[in-house]
């Protein structure tokens, strides 16, 4: 199988070069950058062939493509993919507005190509634990979740993800969407109506976009949510970010830490401590899901649609920040 990879825009894109070569039988045919001193380093690094153009690399023939591009950039890449036949993993959000999500689950539906959403919490380990016994009835009903997704100023990694055009706004676009799809994932229900409030208390002299945000989620069975989605961490924290829930069920209360299997490191020549994870790979299960999905010609476990209707709260959010209203799902 014959994997490319769109976009080295998202710093995701140089770890899924990884997982593509742990797949056995599965071809890595190279990257492609519309920014060519980046393309050209990375593609280096890694040895790899690289793209000068994405059109040069779909007509080589992949059986799918990973886009990593700039949020705002992605309806394009996904047309240009589908329009040759070939299967797409984006990522997330995969717009950064509800009609550009729509646009691209439909292009892909109409031309009969696989749309995965890169969600992969979807296949965290102490994630899918919970989700086994929620299927199982050990819990009950669903009553409620307390959520975070917490994170540093990520322009250190790139600089567009504090651009509100390219991202399409701050840390709520960047950290909702996580948690929004576990909850639908967990609860099997919709959202119905979002009020959120957002400020720029963190790094109000660095970036224009909101650093902090906070949400209160209602789903259509009344199960309800509240979702912290800030960049508070401070430059020396560990790691990156971090995904935590407390979900209150019918027989008891649950806490879960998506990052929790780990080690702290703390060495001399280091400003910060480190995380070294012991735990299972979740965007490497995620990457074998897609190409499983392929090879099995079955829609994958996360799907586009999957990707729309976390963007569709996302969107929703933003409209009762500026409102200062509740707002009801879908969108007028």
């Amino acid at each position: 199988m014959k994997v490319g990879i769109m976009s080295f825009a998202h710093h995701h894109a140089e770890a899924y070069i990884q997982k593509l070569r742990a797949i056995p039988q599965v071809e890595l045919l190279g990257v492609a950058d519309e920014d060519i001193n980046r393309g050209e380093r990375i593609a280096e690094q890694h040895v790899t062939r690289f793209f000068r153009t994405y059109e040069e690399l779909i007509s080589t023939g992949p059986d799918g493509v990973i886009i990593c591009s700039e949020n705002n950039k992605h309806l394009p890449l996904v047309e240009l993919a589908a329009d040759a036949g070939v299967n797409v993993l984006c990522e997330k959000p995969i717009a950064t507005n509800v009609e550009d999500a729509r646009t691209i689950v439909d292009v892909c539906d109409r031309a009969g190509v696989l749309l995965m959403t890169a969600f992969p919490m979807r296949f965290s380990t102490p994630l899918v634990g919970i989700k086994d016994k929620l299927d199982a009835g050990d819990f009950g009903q669903i009553y409620c979740f307390n959520a975070t997704n917490q994170g540093e100023l990520p322009k250190k990694h790139r600089e567009w993800f504090v651009d509100k055009t390219l991202a399409g706004g701050g840390a709520v676009m960047d950290h909702t969407v996580h948690l929004v799809d576990i909850m639908r994932w967990y609860s099997g229900e919709e959202v119905s109506e979002v009020y959120a409030q957002t400020n720029h208390i963190f790094h109000a002299d660095e970036v224009e976009v909101e650093t902090g945000g906070l949400e209160l989620i209602t789903f259509e069975n009344g199960t309800f949510a509240s979702i912290d989605s800030s960049w508070s961490r401070p430059p020396y924290w560990p790691t990156w970010g971090g995904l935590t829930f407390e979900m209150i069920t019918e027989r008891g209360s649950i806490l879960v830490d998506a990052f929790r299997q780990n080690l702290t490191i703390y060495r001399q020549d280091w400003q910060r401590a480190g995380w070294a994870y012991w735990g299972t790979d979740a965007n490497q299960a995620m990457i074998n899901e897609f190409i499983a999905a392929i090879r099995d010609n079955r829609q994958p476990s996360v799907s586009g649609y999957d990707g729309l209707k976390a963007v569709e709260v996302v969107q929703a959010a933003y409209a009762s920040a500026d409102s200062g209203q509740p707002m009801r799902l879908p969108l007028e």
